[in-house]
Parts: C-alpha cells; sequence; structure tokens
C-alpha cells in the first residue's frame, strides 16, 4: 500500500472520510433509526450492508462506469428513482410498525433482510456514485500509473472509515432501545419520525440534479 499511496495521502484521506462519515446522510440516520429502535445488531448488519453498496461504488469508479451516472440524465435519473420509491417503502414499513422481512421469518432472515436493505439504499443513490466519482480521484497519484489500484485502495480505506463511524453511531443509539421498547407511545412516535426521515431523504434524492 505505502508503495501506491503515500503515508500522508492516507492519514488526508483518512481524516477527510471519518468526517464526511460523521456528516448528517441518509446512510448514518438509517443505521440511527435503526439501531435506536431494534437494537445494536440490526445497525450492524445495517452497516455492513451500506458498506458493501460502498464496494460496488469503488469498483464502478475503478472500471470507469460512474461516468455514466454523471453524463447520461437518463440513468442517472432511473436510478435516482429507484432509490426514492425504496425510501418511501421504507417509510410505509416504519408507519405500518412492521419489520423488512414481513411475515413470520427466523432472526437470521431479519439480519439479512436489513442487511440487504443497507446494500440496495446505497447502491441506488446515485449521488454516492457521483460522490465517489469526484472525491477518491483527489488523492490519486497521477505520477504513478497504477491508477486501479490506487482507486481500489482509496475505496477501502473510506469504506472502513465509513465502517467504524457507523458502528460507532449503531452501538450509541442502541442504548435508546431499551427506553423506547418501555413506552409504546414513545416508539409509535419514533417509527413516525423515522418515515418522516425516509420520505425527507426520498423528496431530496428526487430533487438532486446532475
Amino acid at each position: 500500500m505505502l508503495e501506491v499511496l503515500s503515508i500522508e495521502t492516507i492519514i488526508t484521506f483518512i481524516t477527510a472520510s471519518v468526517v464526511l462519515s460523521l456528516v448528517p446522510g441518509p446512510d448514518n440516520l438509517f443505521v440511527m433509526s435503526n439501531s435506536a429502535l431494534r437494537g445494536w445488531k440490526i445497525g450492524l448488519y445495517t452497516t455492513l450492508g451500506l458498506c458493501t453498496g460502498l464496494i460496488g461504488h469503488t469498483i464502478l469508479v475503478a472500471i470507469g462506469v460512474s461516468v455514466i451516472f454523471q453524463t447520461s440524465t437518463i440513468a442517472f435519473n432511473g436510478l435516482k428513482i429507484v432509490g426514492a420509491f425504496y425510501l418511501v417503502y421504507l417509510a410505509w414499513l416504519s408507519i405500518q410498525n412492521k419489520e423488512l422481512n414481513l411475515g413470520k421469518a427466523s432472526q437470521d432472515s431479519s439480519n439479512k433482510s436489513y442487511y440487504l436493505t443497507g446494500v440496495v439504499m446505497n447502491l441506488t443513490n446515485p449521488k454516492v456514485a457521483i460522490f465517489f466519482l469526484v472525491f477518491l480521484p483527489q488523492f490519486v497519484n497521477s505520477n504513478n500509473h497504477n491508477v486501479t489500484s490506487q482507486i481500489f485502495l482509496l475505496g477501502l480505506l473510506f469504506i472502513c472509515s465509513a465502517f467504524f463511524v457507523f458502528t460507532s453511531i449503531a452501538y450509541l443509539s442502541s442504548f435508546l432501545e431499551g427506553i423506547l421498547k418501555k413506552s409504546k407511545t414513545v416508539n409509535k412516535n419514533l417509527n413516525l419520525l423515522a418515515a418522516i426521515i425516509y420520505i425527507a431523504l426520498a423528496i431530496n434524492l428526487s430533487f438532486i440534479h446532475l
């Protein structure tokens, strides 16, 4: 790694990645609400799903596919619409106070459903694709011809930084779970708040332009 990226670049990039991961956005708000309502384990699976989505975005940037979303209005709007509708679906589930896996299911199935939701939510956000396309190349050493390796390493560093931040948010937010379980009224109101957050994120995603 040291031969591809300098120590200064790594430190600067990790610092920037941690700060950006802390900025309130769809991903960390999703982790926070899930952890507060359903516990740190659900927050962890959500985080793993989101980070898996980031792997996808890293690959897209490395092979140049993300350029399509930056240059094609149809591709950008198509992905944006899918993401917005999915957020509305999550809002509906919150209002109904239902788990993501409808019907009777095992705990493993529930964990898997939150993991997959994290993956889908991250991958269907074109803003993340554009962000990676703009952010990662800024730290690439143009004198080093192995640009693809640099992109993958930077993506890995960002994912590790995001995982650290999101798991910390999940752990801290989970302390609210015990309080919420004692009050059905508070729990219901927080599910409503989560639904409002999802709707707000869907509206925000709908108005994103190239």
